[in-house]
Protein backbone atom coordinates (compact mmCIF):
# COMPACT_ATOMS: atom_id res chain seq x y z
CA UNK A 1 0.00 0.00 0.00
CA UNK A 2 1.45 3.43 -1.02
CA UNK A 3 2.09 5.69 1.55
CA UNK A 4 2.91 9.55 1.67
CA UNK A 5 6.18 9.48 3.90
CA UNK A 6 7.60 6.62 2.07
CA UNK A 7 6.66 7.31 -1.57
CA UNK A 8 8.41 9.54 -4.80
CA UNK A 9 6.68 10.58 -7.75
CA UNK A 10 9.24 10.02 -10.49
CA UNK A 11 8.15 12.33 -13.93
CA UNK A 12 10.30 10.39 -17.33
CA UNK A 13 11.00 12.72 -20.41
CA UNK A 14 7.87 14.11 -21.28
CA UNK A 15 9.78 16.39 -23.53
CA UNK A 16 8.97 18.75 -26.58
CA UNK A 17 7.80 17.17 -30.07
CA UNK A 18 8.13 13.86 -28.46
CA UNK A 19 5.41 14.46 -26.27
CA UNK A 20 3.26 15.51 -28.64
CA UNK A 21 3.48 12.34 -30.46
CA UNK A 22 2.34 10.36 -27.82
CA UNK A 23 -0.46 8.34 -28.08
CA UNK A 24 -3.45 10.22 -26.15
CA UNK A 25 -1.26 12.83 -25.58
CA UNK A 26 -3.85 15.02 -23.87
CA UNK A 27 -5.10 12.77 -21.59
CA UNK A 28 -1.55 11.90 -20.39
CA UNK A 29 -0.68 15.53 -19.58
CA UNK A 30 -3.47 16.19 -17.78
CA UNK A 31 -2.89 12.87 -15.73
CA UNK A 32 0.92 13.66 -14.89
CA UNK A 33 -0.66 16.94 -14.24
CA UNK A 34 -2.93 16.29 -12.11
CA UNK A 35 -0.34 13.43 -10.24
CA UNK A 36 2.30 16.54 -9.96
CA UNK A 37 -0.95 18.65 -8.69
CA UNK A 38 -1.71 15.84 -5.87
CA UNK A 39 1.31 14.56 -4.61
CA UNK A 40 2.74 18.47 -4.09
CA UNK A 41 -0.29 18.84 -2.08
CA UNK A 42 0.06 15.49 0.51
CA UNK A 43 3.86 16.29 0.36
CA UNK A 44 5.14 13.49 -1.60
CA UNK A 45 8.68 14.19 -3.63
CA UNK A 46 9.25 14.68 -7.29
CA UNK A 47 11.95 13.58 -9.43
CA UNK A 48 11.84 14.68 -12.88
CA UNK A 49 14.18 13.67 -16.08
CA UNK A 50 14.95 14.74 -19.12
CA UNK A 51 16.56 12.67 -22.23
CA UNK A 52 19.13 14.46 -23.90
CA UNK A 53 17.39 17.32 -23.43
CA UNK A 54 19.80 19.30 -26.44
CA UNK A 55 18.54 17.06 -29.30
CA UNK A 56 14.85 16.33 -27.62
CA UNK A 57 14.23 19.45 -26.11
CA UNK A 58 12.91 20.59 -22.97
CA UNK A 59 10.12 18.92 -20.34
CA UNK A 60 6.80 20.86 -21.93
CA UNK A 61 6.03 23.97 -20.60
CA UNK A 62 2.70 22.96 -18.82
CA UNK A 63 4.50 19.83 -17.22
CA UNK A 64 7.55 22.14 -16.08
CA UNK A 65 5.98 24.99 -15.08
CA UNK A 66 4.47 22.63 -12.00
CA UNK A 67 8.09 21.58 -11.32
CA UNK A 68 9.34 25.13 -11.17
CA UNK A 69 10.60 24.53 -7.82
CA UNK A 70 12.86 21.73 -8.98
CA UNK A 71 15.80 20.93 -11.94
CA UNK A 72 15.64 18.01 -14.10
CA UNK A 73 18.23 15.16 -14.10
CA UNK A 74 19.58 15.40 -17.61
CA UNK A 75 20.20 11.57 -18.89
CA UNK A 76 21.72 9.74 -22.26
CA UNK A 77 20.89 6.12 -21.05
CA UNK A 78 17.13 4.73 -21.24
CA UNK A 79 16.87 3.66 -17.55
CA UNK A 80 17.54 6.62 -15.15
CA UNK A 81 19.21 3.89 -12.96
CA UNK A 82 22.13 4.53 -14.71
CA UNK A 83 22.55 8.13 -14.24
CA UNK A 84 24.96 8.78 -11.00
CA UNK A 85 22.67 12.04 -10.32
CA UNK A 86 19.30 10.46 -10.30
CA UNK A 87 20.33 7.60 -8.16
CA UNK A 88 21.81 10.05 -5.58
CA UNK A 89 18.78 11.73 -5.40
CA UNK A 90 16.43 8.82 -5.50
CA UNK A 91 19.20 7.42 -2.46
CA UNK A 92 18.98 10.57 -0.70
CA UNK A 93 14.99 10.79 -0.23
CA UNK A 94 15.09 6.89 1.07
CA UNK A 95 11.46 6.04 -0.85
CA UNK A 96 10.54 2.09 -0.25
CA UNK A 97 7.90 3.06 -3.07
CA UNK A 98 8.46 4.87 -6.85
CA UNK A 99 5.48 5.85 -8.65
CA UNK A 100 6.60 6.22 -12.27
CA UNK A 101 4.79 8.62 -14.93
CA UNK A 102 6.26 9.86 -18.32
CA UNK A 103 7.44 8.22 -22.10
CA UNK A 104 7.56 6.44 -23.51
CA UNK A 105 6.44 2.88 -21.92
CA UNK A 106 8.42 0.48 -23.98
CA UNK A 107 11.54 2.11 -23.76
CA UNK A 108 13.06 4.88 -20.58
CA UNK A 109 9.51 3.69 -18.57
CA UNK A 110 10.02 0.21 -18.85
CA UNK A 111 13.54 0.09 -18.31
CA UNK A 112 14.06 2.40 -15.12
CA UNK A 113 10.90 0.31 -13.49
CA UNK A 114 12.88 -2.94 -14.16
CA UNK A 115 16.04 -1.50 -12.89
CA UNK A 116 14.19 -0.21 -9.69
CA UNK A 117 12.39 -3.62 -9.00
CA UNK A 118 16.18 -5.05 -9.20
CA UNK A 119 17.34 -2.64 -7.09
CA UNK A 120 15.09 -3.29 -4.36
CA UNK A 121 12.45 -0.56 -4.79
CA UNK A 122 8.47 -1.23 -5.42
CA UNK A 123 7.26 0.34 -8.02
CA UNK A 124 3.93 1.39 -9.56
CA UNK A 125 3.18 2.64 -13.21
CA UNK A 126 0.31 4.83 -13.54
CA UNK A 127 -0.81 3.59 -16.39
CA UNK A 128 -2.98 6.92 -17.32
CA UNK A 129 0.01 8.89 -16.79
CA UNK A 130 2.46 6.85 -19.59
CA UNK A 131 2.23 6.60 -22.88
CA UNK A 132 4.38 5.81 -26.35
CA UNK A 133 3.64 6.41 -29.47
CA UNK A 134 1.55 3.95 -30.41
CA UNK A 135 -1.09 2.53 -28.49
CA UNK A 136 0.51 -1.13 -28.75
CA UNK A 137 3.50 0.02 -27.82
CA UNK A 138 2.14 1.43 -24.60
CA UNK A 139 0.60 -1.97 -24.04
CA UNK A 140 3.84 -3.83 -24.40
CA UNK A 141 5.68 -1.37 -22.18
CA UNK A 142 2.90 -1.81 -19.77
CA UNK A 143 3.22 -6.11 -19.84
CA UNK A 144 6.96 -5.74 -19.56
CA UNK A 145 6.91 -3.70 -16.40
CA UNK A 146 4.30 -6.13 -14.95
CA UNK A 147 6.32 -9.26 -15.72
CA UNK A 148 9.48 -6.92 -13.95
CA UNK A 149 7.89 -6.98 -10.94
CA UNK A 150 5.63 -3.66 -11.01
CA UNK A 151 2.28 -2.61 -10.14
CA UNK A 152 -0.18 -0.93 -12.57
CA UNK A 153 -2.21 2.03 -11.08
CA UNK A 154 -3.69 4.74 -12.43
CA UNK A 155 -3.94 8.61 -11.05
CA UNK A 156 -6.94 8.39 -9.00
CA UNK A 157 -6.35 4.72 -7.31
CA UNK A 158 -2.50 6.42 -6.26
CA UNK A 159 -4.03 9.93 -5.44
CA UNK A 160 -6.57 8.57 -2.88
CA UNK A 161 -4.59 5.46 -1.56
CA UNK A 162 -1.51 8.13 -1.01
CA UNK A 163 -4.58 9.85 1.04
CA UNK A 164 -6.36 7.11 2.95
CA UNK A 165 -9.26 8.83 4.20
CA UNK A 166 -11.61 11.39 3.48
CA UNK A 167 -11.21 12.87 7.36
CA UNK A 168 -7.92 14.22 5.67
CA UNK A 169 -8.10 17.66 5.76
CA UNK A 170 -6.75 17.76 2.11
CA UNK A 171 -9.56 15.43 0.68
CA UNK A 172 -11.25 18.31 -0.99
CA UNK A 173 -8.29 19.67 -2.53
CA UNK A 174 -7.55 15.81 -3.81
CA UNK A 175 -11.07 16.17 -5.10
CA UNK A 176 -10.69 18.86 -7.07
CA UNK A 177 -7.88 17.06 -9.01
CA UNK A 178 -9.46 14.23 -10.27
CA UNK A 179 -12.78 16.21 -11.11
Amino acid sequence: MLQANNTTLLIIDVQGKLAHSMHAKNALFDNIKRMIRGVQILNVPILWTEQYPDGLGPTIPEIAGLLSNLKPISKFSFSCCDNDLFMQRLEGLHPENVLMAGIEAHICVYQTARDLVRSGYRVEIIADAVSSRTPENKQIGLEKCNQAGTTVTGTETALFELLKTAKDDRFKDILKIVK
